[in-house]
């Protein structure tokens, strides 16, 4: 998951709120077992196994019109959805009593669904910092300006935030990171396809009639647009490409104030950090210092009037959406419909609820937990996390690409990695949070300030190993480098998904290939930079890091090959970490759940299916899911993670245990050659 301006951050299952969701249960004998009603059984499953787990599921399951996507995940997100309604109208209908968490959802949930209040209020909400931009006569307000929007929520030119230093792991600083893009990455500027095009020329649209809703003259909105387009073409073309930010090294620049003066010696850097309450904010990270370079040219050389309408633009932007109906509507035009595809606008009480739990997901997770997730589930899954760490473990010994001396600092990175599950231990205090009924947009600001006021306390605080970066309620999971975590919140914990008492082909198949997925992003072509105690340094001999990125290689090629729509390949170096997240999570897991049939057996075979069979369907069938065409062009531009058809083909094609499994002949299997097939972990 992206975390608000947040670059490199973490390893997720998804990039949004992700599920792997198993729908086909039945209770039988005290096991809940695979049904068949999601398959296609009269499709070969060694000829397309994706069709075979999922074929029915595909064909009786349209994507809704208020979604870009319909998958598994977004299954199980709805039903999450419905639950945090119930709770959420629970606490509205009782503003003034219950704990301080309900009050605070109550409240905001309130505010949110008062349609009237926010129709009458137009842009008012905004009227404040409007005013300070056209009250700017000099270009040095423009970084204090700046400042006060980051405070906000706000990503205006740059992104900053608190996270821990990427090599000295026992304290935070501040990072500095490209953005202030309005288009979803910077290739949308810079391509000269047709359908890139058409979109920069919707974008233009959207903005000029963001600007004609904030009262600008149709010629004014016209020549507004054209200047934030020259603008953001600019950041765009000083930017770094996704797979360059893949490289962690590549974003790591520690400097100081005098340092920051090399990289741009014209810009009063300081004064940002002043208006952020940093006199001397000591060492920081600057992700990419060409960028901040190209930054402080533009600072100093364009118009002041065209900074101020970037500004506008910017606020505007990322605020439409706790506006009025026009403001919310123009919006979702672009982003909803034209990049994405989707037909219709979310209810409102969605969009109300993912908006709280965005930002005050700890209050509404502290009511969510209490109803949704036992202490048996967490049992559960700490079992699992054990059988398929020690699977991981085992999978390390018998590496024979990897010598010894590498294999035994392998070993300390598992054995320190920390496994968190459900909730956090200790739940964030929001007693300085002001939330009321009177104002939807200003809740969000109030809550954006909270919460950037929250991460820059931590400065020259001792690290807070207890902090979660998902809320509970949140659909997914992640790993962490610079903590050497995974994390599963209990919004993934959840039926179908994951069931005590199971069958443990199913569960093992599911969620245990989440879990080994996570964990093996701990040793991805990413993670396997940090070592054990998080920190960005190598472990690796010479000729062991050879090895790895030969396969690494390997498999950036295969999914090079894949093409899922028009002339689009997905970009295996783009989608290296999750395609072998992917792989290792899979064979880990299976690893685990042969050792589990020692302790406890399953059934040999259910509805004719044997344990291994049912593994693979469980895990094909979590990855179920069907996708607008806009939505496709969208991922395999900007997302890390391959559409989810090639998440299942991708890792069976190098695993000769599934053509074991479905007793695959030669020519109708989907194993690679020997040569050709990959095996990291």
């Amino acid at each position: 998951m992206k975390h608000n301006n947040k670059i490199i951050f973490r390893r997720s299952l998804l990039a949004s709120l992700l599920c792997l969701s198993f729908s086909s249960y039945a209770a039988t004998s005290n096991n809940l077992v695979l049904e068949s009603q999601t398959m296609d059984k009269s499709v070969d499953a060694c000829t397309d196994f994706y069709k075979y787990s999922n074929g029915k599921w595909l064909a009786e399951n349209p994507i809704p019109a208020d979604r870009s996507r319909y998958s598994a995940y977004d299954e199980v997100t709805e039903r999450n959805l419905a639950a945090l309604k119930g709770i959420a109208e629970a606490a509205a209908a009782t503003p003034d009593s219950g704990s301080a968490a309900s009050r605070l959802v109550g409240s905001y949930y309130r505010s949110g669904m008062d349609e009237a209040r926010i129709e009458a209020e137009g842009f008012k909400p905004l009227a404040a910092e409007l005013a300070q931009i056209d009250a700017i006569s000099d270009r040095n307000q423009l970084l204090p300006l700046i400042a006060r929007q980051h405070q906000i929520g706000v990503g205006s030119l740059f992104n900053f935030y608190i996270d821990q230093d990427a090599k000295k792991t026992t304290r935070y600083i501040p990072q500095l990171v490209q953005g202030g893009l309005g288009l979803p990455d910077r290739d949308y500027y810079l391509k000269t396809d047709a359908k890139t095009v058409e979109i920069r020329k919707q974008y233009l649209a959207y903005v000029e009639k963001m600007f004609g809703l904030l009262g600008d003259t149709p010629e004014a909105a016209k020549k507004n647009a054209a200047a934030v387009m020259a603008l953001e073409t600019r950041l765009a073309k000083a930017s770094m490409t996704k797979v360059q930010l893949r490289d962690p090294l590549a974003s790591y620049h520690l400097l100081d104030l005098n340092g920051l003066k090399k990289v741009d010696s014209k810009t009063a850097w300081n004064v940002y950090f002043q208006d952020l309450g940093l006199a001397d904010p000591g060492q920081f990270n600057i992700g990419q210092p060409k960028f901040f370079a190209e930054a402080g040219k533009m600072l100093n050389g364009l118009p002041l009037s065209d900074w101020k309408t970037y500004l506008r633009w910017n606020l505007v932007n990322a605020r439409a959406k706790d506006l009025s109906t026009a403001f919310v509507n123009t919006n979702f035009d672009f982003y909803g419909r034209t990049l994405a595809g989707t037909k219709e606008l979310q209810p409102r009480w969605k969009r109300i609820l993912t908006n709280i739990d965005a930002n005050m997901g700890e209050a509404m997770g502290e009511l969510y937990v209490a109803k949704f997730f036992g202490p048996e589930a967490k049992a559960g899954v700490l079992e699992m996390v054990g059988n398929i760490k020690d699977a991981m473990r085992d999978s390390i010994g018998k590496l024979e690409w990897m010598s010894d001396t590498t294999k035994q600092q392998a070993y300390k990175k598992l054995d320190t990695l920390v496994v968190k599950i459900g909730y956090p231990d200790t739940w964030r205090d929001y007693s300085a949070l002001k939330i009321d009924t009177a104002s939807f947009a200003g809740n969000n600001m109030r809550a954006a300030e909270f919460e950037f006021k929250r991460n820059l306390a931590k400065l020259g605080k001792p690290i807070d190993r207890n902090e979660w970066g998902m809320t509970p309620p949140t659909v997914n999971a992640y790993y962490n480098p610079t903590m050497n975590e995974m994390v599963f919140p209990a919004g993934i914990l959840q039926p179908p998904l994951y069931h005590v008492g199971a069958d443990a082909a199913a569960n093992y198949g599911n969620t245990g290939a989440t879990i080994g997925h996570e964990l093996t992003h701990a040793f991805d072509d990413e993670g396997r930079q940090y070592d054990a105690q998080g920190n960005l340094k190598s472990w690796w001999s010479k000729d062991d890091e050879k090895k790895f990125l030969v396969r690494v290689t390997a498999i950036e090629k295969q999914f090079d090959e894949f093409n899922p729509i028009d002339k689009l390949h997905i970009n295996g170096k783009l989608t290296a970490g999750e395609n072998i997240a992917d792989l290792g999570g899979m064979k880990i897991a299976l690893a685990a759940l042969r050792k589990s049939q020692a302790r406890k057996p399953q059934p040999a075979e259910i509805d004719g299916l044997t344990v291994e069979q049912r593994f693979f369907i469980a895990n094909a069938q979590s990855f179920r899911g069907l996708m607008r065409d806009e939505k496709l062009r969208l991922q395999l531009a900007t997302d890390p993670h391959a559409p989810e058809k090639y998440r299942v083909l991708g890792p069976i094609a190098n695993m000769p245990e599934f053509s074991q499994a479905f007793n695959c002949p030669a020519a109708s299997s989907p194993l690679r050659p020997d040569g050709k097939r990959v095996n990291i972990w």
